[in-house]
């Protein structure tokens, strides 16, 4: 974990937080109390003007410099460690509501059978049960509340969400390269999720609470009787 990580300002609260998120990691696989790691990110649709040159056996593909924006989509990842699963949901926004209808698929779309869903999140305005009462009536958004146990991450410790990994890893496997539309983002991102949970892959996370005190002692006081 390098120092850069933590920023200057970080104290007790931080500290609060980061160990609860990393209390959550070590706690043992439970198909009714799934572990979900929700981030997200935004991509922007880029078209190409002129033809490329197809690649050949002994010759990369060739692309034009120029291209047309065309527009921006918001990208949700949902990853279940544990479950060894993940989920790319495609939106034009990323407000209160686009949250709050991502949250209720993850719910009773893919873990319908939970007694409730472990959520480890950052503390974006957007990501509060309260948005769930801006989206849906008050009862449905009373019963989505009860699915949910929140986690969030201190500020400016993003890096414990273990989905922002997952992005990363999108973004290299997927993103990096011109997507002309939202149809084709969708398509993209569905196609390398599937595969990515055909192998099961995951994350290897193993930074803990006891490596916490000892390599980011000086975020913990120094106390004596």
């Amino acid at each position: 974990m390098e120092e850069w990580c933590i920023p200057p300002e970080a104290n007790a609260d931080f500290v609060c937080k980061m160990e609860d998120v990393l209390e959550v990691y070590t706690q043992p696989h439970d198909e009714k109390r799934p572990l979900v790691c929700m981030d997200e990110t935004s991509k922007q649709q880029i078209m190409e003007v002129r033809a490329g040159i197809e690649m050949e056996p002994g010759r990369a593909a060739k692309f034009d410099s120029e291209y047309k924006r065309n527009g921006v989509s918001n990208l949700f990842m949902f990853f279940a460690p544990l479950e060894r699963w993940r989920d790319v949901s495609v939106t034009d926004r990323r407000t209160k509501s686009d949250w709050a209808l991502a949250m209720r698929e993850l719910s009773d779309v893919h873990f319908p059978e939970a007694e409730r869903i472990v959520v480890v999140m950052d503390n974006l305005n957007t990501h509060k049960p309260s948005s769930f009462y801006e989206a849906f009536s008050p009862e449905e958004a009373r019963r989505l509340v009860s699915r949910f146990e929140f986690h969030h991450t201190p500020k400016h410790g993003s890096w414990l969400n273990m989905a922002e990994i997952e992005l990363s890893v999108l973004g290299r496997q997927c993103l990096s390269r011109r997507i002309p539309n939202q149809d084709e983002m969708r398509h993209q991102t569905r196609a390398w999720a599937k595969e990515r949970n055909r192998r099961k892959s995951t994350v290897n996370w193993r930074f803990t609470t006891e490596d916490a005190r000892i390599r980011l002692a000086r975020l913990y006081p120094s106390l004596s009787d």
